[in-house]
């Protein structure tokens, strides 16, 4: 299917529904300071899924922008030159998937990255102990396509995302919590919200005595930054605990299954292992330990093959199949297709959504000015979203659909909910538009076929575990 990657998709919207230019009105420019800001719909074609739909697999892959997935992806919101500090602007080179720099992602190089929304700053990066100093034009590239037949693959099948956001801006810590729950206030009146990530690891209840985390706080319309003053990252040390339900109480309230796949733990070794729930207290303590986290992740193949696919599903991968710079990897891509292949390969196939999204931009570049900013630093840049579904919107001539709805994580948590009518968490669900716009269930299922991948579903189930933190930042 790599040749398909020639054809020009043709269902971009006109420019009637521009609706308002944040500053900038030309997609893929780097000379604006805005974003062409595209109407949110929902297409008449859309159900809330229920009756379609009984289970939804989350895969999460880590520290990648769009445009350094995605830039030249035809109809994409993609962009070929990037604008450094300074004003100098420099053409986005071809780079291969394994990058040996891991740059800079926190919140302070988030709101340095987008530089008031010129976006001009990700050259000010730090390069990590690989590639000490400024960044400069590093973060300034595009993966080759050809390393990503995987991911381009299933964008021209199905449903590309040329404007999900992660929901903060901050890196992997916060950004793996929105994905369970869409947001990290951890008071009730959630002035007080967690920011970048723990001082020591794991990231959770198993983290070493004396860790703290970083908040910001709300005060008026001020946000002010108390860098490692926060909690033990363990939700039974938070001011009031209770308050920081998951999608897991919602599914739990509803008798429905769940599962999150993560990697491997061994103790002794810097970082370990890095696992959204092990931060809340009430699975890390709980039964749901060892029923509901399933350890290590590529026991999803089995329950696959047994018919134990839960309803909700998150897929976490070890860090050297996880696209993260530095991992001195390219075997991300054949991950996620191995995981899709045998979802499609099996009775799942016809009452699954499989959504593939990147948790941080990883300090690249991204062209696109987030469309919203709360006092947290949301909405923060762009990463690709694929969907995968027999019920996956259609393109025309049935090629892949390019949505360019925003969305943001909590977008994916609001199609959960509304699946099963499990009501809402509260959190930036309430404000996300659902991704039920790029479904259409009054089509036919589609049938699956393969995704061609380097790497096979046995190399992953027979890859001795690395050990190492799925991100650091």
């Amino acid at each position: 299917m790599y040749a398909r990657r020639l054809r020009i998709a043709s269902n971009l919207w006109t420019l009637a529904l521009a609706g308002i230019c944040l500053a900038s009105c030309t997609s893929g420019s780097a000379t604006g300071t805005g974003v062409l800001a595209l109407p949110e719909r929902l297409s008449p074609t859309s159900s809330s899924g229920s009756g379609h739909i009984s289970h939804v697999v989350i895969i999460v892959q880590e520290n990648r922008s769009f445009d350094n997935f995605f830039a030249t992806f035809p109809g994409a919101d993609g962009a070929k030159e990037g604008r450094m500090h300074g004003g100098q602007i420099v053409q986005l080179k071809e780079h291969s998937i394994i990058e040996p720099c891991d740059f800079g992602h926190s919140y302070k190089g988030f709101i340095r990255d987008l530089d008031h929304g010129k976006m001009n700053g990700f050259s000010l990066e730090g390069g990590s102990a690989n590639c000490p100093g400024k960044a400069g034009e590093a973060p300034y590239q595009y993966v080759k396509p050809s390393q990503l037949a995987p991911y381009w693959d299933m964008a021209e099948q199905y449903v590309l995302a040329d404007h999900m956001f992660q929901t903060q801006g901050s890196g992997s810590f916060t950004a793996h919590q929105d994905l369970i729950r869409g947001g990290t206030m951890i008071d009730s009146a959630q002035t007080k919200s967690l920011v970048d990530y723990p001082s020591n690891s794991p990231w959770g209840c198993d983290a070493a005595t004396g860790t703290v985390t970083s908040l910001l706080v709300a005060i008026g319309k001020a946000v002010k930054d108390e860098y490692d003053r926060g909690p033990f990252p363990c939700t039974n040390k938070f001011p009031t605990s209770g308050n920081y339900e998951t999608l897991r109480d919602l599914l739990d309230a509803k008798s429905l299954s769940w599962s999150y796949y993560a990697p491997a733990l061994k103790r002794g070794t810097a970082g370990g292992y890095w696992n959204a729930f092990d931060m809340i207290a009430a699975v890390r303590y709980g039964s749901e330990w060892t029923t509901n986290v399933k350890i290590p992740q590529t026991r999803i193949f089995a329950d696959i093959s047994q018919g134990n696919l839960s309803n909700v599903v998150w897929v976490i991968p070890d860090q050297i199949n996880s696209d993260h710079p530095a991992s001195h990897s390219d075997t991300g891509p054949s991950w996620v297709a191995s995981v899709v292949n045998a979802i499609g390969g099996s009775p799942y196939w016809d009452s699954t959504a499989i959504i593939v999204v990147w948790d941080d931009w990883g300090g690249f570049y991204d062209h696109v000015v987030p469309p919203l900013r709360d006092k947290w630093g949301g909405l923060g840049f762009r990463v690709p979203m694929i969907i995968v579904s027999p019920y996956a919107r259609e393109g025309q001539s049935t090629e892949g659909y390019i949505s360019h709805t925003n969305y943001e994580f909590g977008s994916i948590l609001k199609f959960v909910e509304n699946i099963w009518d499990l009501g809402q968490l509260g959190t930036t669900d309430t404000r996300a538009t659902s991704i039920i716009d790029s479904f259409d269930f009054t089509q036919k299922p589609r049938a699956f076929t393969p995704i061609p991948a380097k790497y096979s579903r046995d190399f992953f189930e027979h890859q001795p575990p690395s050990y190492k933190p799925v991100d650091t930042e």
